[in-house]
């Protein structure tokens, strides 16, 4: 069991790990052993996570995501399997945590009169630079 706050638990059936060879450094034992995880978390599936925070970790897990909602984390940056496995599952409750955070809604605000003038005078200063390249009137 995965403890990610002490509401939220996930169960070791509702994750698999598959290990496959990784590349990078390690020599000859980067050829024989296979240290990389590749973590399988069916988002959906899990009923300790709140609905709303299912669905934005659905979000932030973005290309991790396969079209069923199963995430999928991928470690190989240790050279041992343990590490990497202990890498994927803390990156899963990293994830899980920043899902749990609700966003901040935005406030609609108005440009100030600054902003405003600054744009204007911007495409007075613009406009002026293109005059400049015309040719004159009286010339043809």
């Amino acid at each position: 069991m995965i403890k990610v706050t002490d509401d939220i638990c996930i169960e070791e059936s509702e994750i698999t790990e598959e290990f496959k060879r990784a590349g990078g450094p390690g020599g000859q034992n980067v050829n024989k052993v296979s240290t990389a995880v590749f973590l399988r978390f069916d988002v959906m599936a899990c009923a300790s996570i709140p609905l709303e925070a299912r669905k934005r970790l659905l979000r932030l897990g973005g290309g991790r995501v396969t079209g069923q909602g199963v995430l999928i984390i991928e470690a190989k940056r240790y050279r041992s399997q343990e590490r990497n496995r202990e890498d994927a599952r803390e990156r899963l409750v990293a994830l899980v945590l920043r899902s749990l955070e609700k966003p901040r809604p935005r406030r609609a605000t108005k440009p100030t009169m600054a902003s405003k003038r600054r744009r204007l005078d911007e495409k007075i200063k613009r406009g002026g630079a293109k005059k400049m390249r015309r040719t004159p009137k009286g010339e043809d």
